[in-house]
């Protein structure tokens, strides 16, 4: 037997400068008396990087196999929900970490990840068990509202508990990672519920056994498994390299930046760099010096750039609107604007690690002190106002979630929009460069010879506005979350349109998700036409999807046969149905022939 432990979180304080301690999880398995063996090769300096957690392998209880995943960063429920909804599905334990000094992390986990983790177990009985790691270093944090001093402060106890409560939860404190707190402490609790564990799987061993000790007789028919339905694969993310591969082409580029003697430009855009700092949207009057309220961006901003006041006269307004030239930003800094190629790379792709874009402007530069000032530059340009500017800030999983967080201020706003979507009679602004980044389709039609390329306003057929909407914040997010079948296919019909696979696919992922979950009842009463659906992924080229509804079909035979919608169903479909049926007609065939037997037997005294 086994028993599978899967931990999420990071148990290390963030603002430490101290990070080579070793990991909760790692402790416990070199401290533990039950441990007898752990399989080396999958220690921690083996992790699994690219999937974004480490796997542990140890023996307990002499003969027992351990298998625990530590899953440190909480990016797989964003990356991988899928991975992550699978972990949880195996785990006969789960352990959440986190510091008591990181207030923010545990923001975080409370209200973004608690809830994931919650539907993943769906009602299941797993033990979790919530730790809170390390000594506070602060007292109590300030209650005022307005405050931004605790942004660093502890988490206290009630906290914990409180999320304890939500979460079902066994909560602990371990002040530090010694003998007492992970042997005793910690795996006491650990080890108490693994013995339940392996208990309850005994017992289930034991079942199974007499069930088959049992004397012969004539059993009940076999009812075989459902034919496996075709599995549909989720596609990787483009994000990222859909807002690069704009910094390259300088498709809707609206910011040029001069060196003071004019003699170089180098072209960026307005809502990209606006989205990922506060220095330049104070720089595009995004927002005012009141607003940020942080001398020290405010000051940069002033000593480093220059917005040159434009002329605003139109140059032709015959084929469309006025053609606005790119804001020219002259740049004081001669050594920062060598450097500024590089700095916009890192900024678009949001996957340069730090320490590549510091090697870049070594090498460029080759003076150490002129390195040094530059990348203090870059840091207050992506500086959070009010709070310290570190290197650990500039790393690029932060760039990446900063662009999902960040560029979602600038979907369905007017604030620096230069395109705006008439539909249903009402209207929708929107940004030419994320439009072109993220979608060929737009950035065919902006760029070519259509009416759209020389117009402000541009309407939309075919389409509701709820569903553009949404189509809009996939491109601005890279994320979305149908609230239901319907308006999952409707999302999907408008993906198919522009010709975005990604969303199509997400679309298809959320149908065949939300049909699973439905219970039969539910699925024998709802007014949801499956065939209609069917009908439409066809029309709308989704092979995967008509094939997987097909196979649903055949695999729930007995409600959708009784169902008017079944008759709609052509001769092809109707063929491939019955021979995919479950169950089977040999099933019932034979279940109808066994309950014969059965009636025969009552008839007969079971005494005499």
């Amino acid at each position: 037997m086994s028993v599978t432990i899967v931990a999420f979180g990071n148990e290390r304080d963030r603002f430490s400068e101290d990070n080579q301690q070793p990991s909760l999880i790692w402790s416990y398995l070199g401290r533990s008396a039950l441990i007898s063996q752990i399989d080396s090769s999958l220690s921690a300096a083996h992790a699994a990087a690219n999937r974004g957690f480490t796997e542990y392998q140890a023996c307990v209880f002499g003969n027992v196999r351990l298998l625990v995943h530590d899953c440190p960063v909480w990016d797989i429920f964003d990356s991988d929900w899928y991975t992550s909804r699978s972990l949880i599905g195996r785990a006969d334990i789960i352990v959440i970490k986190y510091s008591v000094n990181d207030k923010t992390s545990f923001q975080e986990l409370k209200e973004s990840y608690v809830p994931m983790i919650k539907k993943a177990l769906n009602h299941c009985s797993v033990p979790v068990i919530l730790s809170a790691v390390g000594a506070r270093k602060n007292g109590v944090p300030c209650t005022c509202p307005l405050c931004t001093a605790d942004r660093r402060s502890c988490v206290t106890t009630s906290e914990g508990v409180q999320l304890s409560k939500e979460l079902g939860a066994t909560y602990l404190e371990l002040h530090t990672l010694n003998d007492f707190y992970i042997q005793k402490y910690f795996g006491g609790v650990l080890e108490y519920f693994m013995i339940q564990s392996l208990n309850q799987k005994s017992s289930q061993k034991m079942k199974k056994k007499r069930k088959t000790q049992k004397c012969h007789r004539v059993q009940p028919p076999q009812l075989e498994q459902p034919e496996k339905m075709p599995i549909l694969k989720g596609e990787a993310s483009h994000y990222d390299a859909d807002l690069h591969n704009l910094l390259c082409c300088c498709q809707c580029a609206d910011v040029a930046f001069y060196p003071e003697d004019l003699s170089t430009v180098v072209e960026a855009h307005k809502v990209i760099l606006c989205s990922v700092s506060h220095l330049f949207m104070l720089l595009f009057e995004v927002k005012s010096a009141a607003d940020i309220r942080d001398a020290s961006i405010v000051s940069m901003a002033q000593s480093l750039f220059t917005v040159e006041s434009r002329d605003t006269s139109p140059t032709d307004t015959r084929d469309g609107p006025p053609c606005v030239p790119p804001v020219k930003v002259v740049v004081k800094d001669s050594v920062f604007c060598s450097c500024l190629p590089d700095i916009l790379h890192f900024i678009y792709s949001g996957a340069f690690q730090w320490e590549r874009l510091e090697e870049d402007i070594k090498k460029k530069l080759k003076d150490p002190e002129k390195t040094e000032n530059v990348l203090e530059k870059v840091k207050c340009i992506l500086k959070t106002p009010g709070k310290l500017s570190t290197a650990k800030d500039c790393r690029s999983h932060q760039i990446r979630r900063l662009y999902s967080t960040s560029l979602r201020l600038f979907f369905n706003t007017p604030v620096l929009a230069d395109v705006i979507f008439k539909i249903q009679g009402a209207t929708v602004p929107a940004h030419r460069a994320v439009l072109v980044a993220r979608c060929e389709v737009m950035a065919a039609m902006f760029n070519g010879n259509y009416l759209e390329a020389n117009s402000v306003l541009v309407p939309v057929h075919g389409v509701s506005k709820d569903t553009f909407l949404s189509f809009l914040e996939y491109l601005y997010t890279d994320s979305c979350c149908p609230a239901s079948i319907l308006q999952a296919m409707s999302l999907l019909v408008c993906a198919e349109m522009y010709q975005v696979m990604r969303l199509q696919h997400i679309c298809e992922l959320s149908i065949i998700t939300q049909l699973q979950s439905m219970p039969s009842r539910e699925l024998a009463s709802t007014s949801l036409s499956i065939v209609s659906l069917l009908r439409k992924a066809k029309f709308h080229n989704s092979d995967c999807l008509s094939t997987w509804l097909l196979h649903f079909i055949a695999t729930n035979y007995l409600i959708f046969s009784q169902k008017p919608e079944f008759q709609d169903l052509s001769v092809e479909e109707r063929s491939f149905v019955e021979s995919h049926r479950w169950p089977s007609n040999l099933y019932l065939k034979q279940l109808a022939e066994y309950r014969n037997y059965v009636h025969s037997q009552k008839c007969h005294c079971a005494v005499m």
